[in-house]
């Protein structure tokens, strides 16, 4: 019972940290995928095979070396001196992605709830520093409870979405962009998330003994993730191509049910960028330590204050700046990875 509880723990976290805002929203799954018609499908397969296969050998390798940090795996995998350029641009891009969440967290307080944005941000970073000072242990327990709200959620969508009269649409829908491009946008998916995902997939892989916890936890959260994404883009099939001028296209996808199940979408939508929140800065305070010795909990704070800063700047304008880049410089980390896990 212990060692099911661990699996579905590793696979919580692993689901929590890959499903974020922009998931929650409805808006990657669009961009990645929907967009692409009745073959997305077929990329979405594909990306659950790599997110499985990739996720779960992070985890692994995590713990064969007994990495401290991502910046650990990253040496033992490209060698001394590119590990560290690449653990820095990773720093980088967990730290601005840090300050994206902060910012998306202020924005739901602001706009869905009428609380001052200043008052928001001020509320997340405070819940973030409570639960990142207990360690990975509160990140496992936040992605336990938060992640089967998210499942639940996804089937009620796909039971709607089923009763609907263009149901069969995700098998029906043609697209004018080119199959090349659909599939360069699915490894670019994959590169985003698994860059990104690696900072809390070392610490845990790291911090649990039993391999076959971290195989299967891997295994299973990454056909979690391929589950989610195909409800995802069958419920966002029935009603495209109107559904692409929502900001929040999956909350249009249960509007026929009320407030009650719109207050659940933007828990939701909190819920994981709070998150990803947890897991940029806890993985971002592992590397940074390792090169300073200063104490966790200082590190925390400093790192969310310095994340708060960025945040003031906003959250569309942030996306717009610097998540075009992340994808650029995850596809580089992505390949080298792939070269180096397919030679072991």
């Amino acid at each position: 019972m212990k060692k099911n509880m661990q699996v579905l723990q590793v696979a919580f976290t692993y689901m929590g940290t890959v499903v974020g805002a922009g998931f929650a929203t409805g808006q990657e799954i669009l961009q990645f995928f929907t967009r692409f018609g009745n073959l997305a499908a077929l990329t979405i397969l594909l990306t659950t095979i790599f997110i499985c296969w990739l996720g779960t050998k992070i985890m692994l390798l995590a713990n064969e070396i007994q990495a401290a940090s991502y910046e650990d795996l990253n040496r033992h995998l490209f060698g001394d001196r590119a590990g560290r350029w690449i653990s820095l641009i990773s720093m980088l891009n967990l730290f601005s992605v840090s300050a994206v969440m902060l910012a998306g967290a202020g924005s739901v307080f602001h706009e869905q709830f009428g609380i001052p944005y200043q008052l928001g941000l001020a509320l997340t970073m405070g819940l973030a520093y409570i639960l990142l000072i207990r360690g990975i242990s509160s990140i496992l327990t936040v992605n336990t409870i938060v992640v089967p709200i998210m499942l639940l959620y996804t089937i009620i969508v796909v039971i709607v979405t089923a009763h609907t009269p263009m149901a069969n649409n995700w098998l029906l829908l043609t697209s004018i962009e080119s199959p090349l491009k659909m599939i360069a946008y699915a490894f670019l998916y994959i590169a985003g998330n698994l860059a990104l995902a690696q900072a809390v997939l070392v610490p845990v892989g790291t911090s649990i003994a039993d391999r076959s916890v971290l195989r299967w936890g891997g295994y299973l959260g990454g056909a979690g993730i391929g589950f989610m994404l195909l409800a995802g883009h069958y419920a966002l099939s029935a009603h495209m191509p109107g559904i692409m001028q929502y900001e929040i296209p999956m909350g249009q996808t249960v509007a026929m049910l009320g407030y009650t199940i719109q207050l659940l979408v933007i828990f939701i939508i909190f819920a994981e960028i709070f998150t990803t929140l947890l897991s940029d800065v806890y993985g971002l305070t592992l590397q940074i330590r390792q090169h300073t010795g200063w104490n966790q909990p200082l590190l925390i704070a400093l790192v969310l204050m310095a994340s708060y800063f960025i945040s003031l700047i906003g959250f569309s304008t942030l996306l717009s700046i610097l998540y075009p880049l992340f994808g650029l410089i995850s596809l580089l980390w992505l390949s080298m990875m792939f070269m180096k896990t397919s030679a072991n």
